[in-house]
């Protein structure tokens, strides 16, 4: 008899090849913007997504390799969810109804149910607040799912993996703070132009604006903490605008 987990058996449980993704990532990624038709036409992804399909993530052998699974799992869904329909000029195009209506009665593409792991489905919303957020305690991982838009944090051309995750995310969360399109700062007069990411998920940051700069702070290029102020408090925080315009290569 086989021991059932997570709808799979033991014997089918396997640990994800992430290499696959980091392949099609490679060839498909260049500064940060994706080639979604060429993903559209490559079946490693498709094989990548089998991979994710039959693997129990409860069995994975330590939380770096939960958390770098899941990561990666919510980024390989949305190519195929954003590959799938291209032509498209946002992933809001695929929500019931236009951006604000789909988010209103749950019918924005982070609520399609066709994320398959470990022998059951998932919305991508599911993924991000009922997993990864809930499971983890970890902030940085908002600089690595990526929702395929402009304004997101930049898709990494590789995979995350247990063994190097902690410095992959620390890459991401330094090269997004350090990004003047989506933050900036004015440290003479102590004010934050920050991405609206903050704001949404301020309590994964400490609940307060104050909080949310000491974290920001530790991220910042060497020359430029040097000039932030010694309290975090004294910022004024403010919020930039969120282009959702897709993130495709020109």
């Amino acid at each position: 008899m086989c021991l059932l987990i997570g709808g799979l058996s033991a014997a089918e449980t396997q640990l994800p090849d992430h290499g696959i993704l980091t392949a099609v990532l490679q060839d498909h990624v260049t500064k940060e913007r994706v080639d979604y038709a060429a993903i559209a036409r490559d079946k490693r992804l498709a094989d990548y997504l089998e991979d994710l399909a039959r693997t129990d993530p409860v069995a994975l052998p330590s939380q770096a390799d939960r958390l770098a699974f899941w990561i990666n799992a919510y980024n390989a869904y949305t190519l195929k969810l954003v590959a799938d329909a291209y032509p498209i000029d946002s992933i809001h195009d695929l929500s019931t109804g236009g951006r604000i209506i789909g988010w209103l009665i749950k019918r924005s593409p982070w609520d399609i149910r066709f994320a398959e792991i470990g022998g059951k489905d998932y919305t991508l919303n599911e993924i991000e607040h009922e997993v990864i957020r809930k499971r983890f305690n970890e902030p940085r991982i908002h600089f690595a799912i990526v929702c395929a838009a402009i304004s997101c944090p930049p898709l990494r051309s590789e995979a995350y993996l247990p063994e190097k995750l902690g410095d992959q995310l620390d890459e991401q969360t330094r090269q997004f703070l350090n990004d003047r399109r989506s933050n900036r700062f004015d440290f003479r007069a102590g004010r934050a132009w920050l991405s609206p990411i903050f704001s949404w998920f301020e309590e994964d940051f400490g609940a307060s604006d104050e909080a949310v700069m000491a974290f920001v702070a530790r991220y910042l290029d060497q020359n430029e903490t040097a000039q932030t102020p010694k309290n975090e408090g004294r910022w004024k925080v403010e919020y930039t605008d969120y282009d959702w315009s897709l993130n495709e290569r020109p």
